[in-house]
C-alpha cells in the first residue's frame, strides 16, 4: 500500500495556554499570539501538497483550520470524532494547582496519562477508540492531508499513526513562537488499531477531587 504524509499540527495559543490552564473541551479562541503563530506556519506549510485538512471540533483547531485553508486554499472538513478528550472538572483548572493538590495522581498523570481520568471526565481508552476509528477512515483515503488537534487529542492522533509512548504536553507548551508541527508517515492504516477497545492502552483508574 502506498505511503502518504500526514501533518499533525497542534493549534495556536489562547489565553488559557498562558495561563497554563486545563482546555480539554471548551472552546477558548486564539489569542494575538496564537493568530501570530498560525500566520507563521501557513509559510512553513505552503509548499506541501495538503489535499485536505480535518480539524478537531474546538474553536482553537477550528480558528486554525480556516487560517490555513484560506491562506493555502486547501478545503478544511470538521469531524466531530476528533473531540478533544473531556477533561471533566479539571477542565479550567490551572496545571500547578493539581501538581500541588494532588502531586502522586499529577505524576502519574504526566508519565502514563493513559492511566489517569480526571473527575467527571471521559475515559482515556473510551477516547482512543474513538479517535482510532476516525484516523482509520482518514488513512483510507491515501491522501496527503494535515490533523489540527490540541493536546491529548494530538497525541492520541500520533500514537494511532506511529504507536510509541503517549504524553501529556502542558497548555504552555504552546506558547512558543510557532506552531507546533511534525510529519507522520503513513502507509495507508493505523499503527495501532483499536476494535472494541482491543489494542487501547488499560482502563484508567478515576482521579478523586480530594486529597
Amino acid at each position: 500500500m502506498s505511503k502518504s504524509q500526514a501533518v499533525l499540527i497542534r493549534p495556536g495559543c489562547t489565553d488559557f495556554d498562558q495561563q497554563n490552564r486545563i482546555q480539554g473541551t471548551l472552546n477558548i479562541p486564539l489569542n494575538q499570539q496564537g493568530q501570530v503563530q498560525v500566520s507563521r506556519l501557513a509559510e512553513d506549510l505552503r509548499d506541501m501538497p495538503l489535499k485536505r485538512i480535518y480539524s478537531a471540533p474546538c474553536e482553537p483547531a477550528r480558528e486554525t483550520a480556516e487560517s490555513l485553508s484560506a491562506d493555502l486554499g486547501v478545503p478544511v472538513k470538521e469531524l466531530d470524532s476528533l473531540a478533544n478528550l473531556n477533561q471533566g472538572l479539571w477542565q479550567g483548572m490551572v496545571v500547578d494547582d493539581i501538581r500541588r493538590k494532588h502531586p502522586k495522581v499529577f505524576k502519574q498523570w504526566q508519565e502514563s496519562p493513559e492511566t489517569i481520568c480526571p473527575p467527571e471526565g471521559e475515559e482515556f481508552t473510551d477516547a482512543m477508540v474513538r479517535v482510532g476509528k476516525a484516523i482509520d477512515k482518514i488513512l483510507k483515503r491515501d491522501v496527503n492531508f494535515a490533523i489540527i488537534a490540541p493536546e491529548p487529542l494530538a497525541s492520541m492522533i500520533r500514537w494511532h499513526v506511529c504507536g510509541g509512548k503517549l504524553h501529556t504536553v502542558e497548555p504552555s507548551d504552546s506558547c512558543r513562537d510557532d506552531c507546533h508541527w511534525e510529519i507522520l508517515e503513513t502507509n495507508g492504516k493505523s499503527e495501532a488499531p483499536l476494535e472494541n477497545g482491543q489494542g487501547a492502552p488499560a482502563k484508567p483508574a478515576r482521579a478523586k477531587t480530594s486529597n
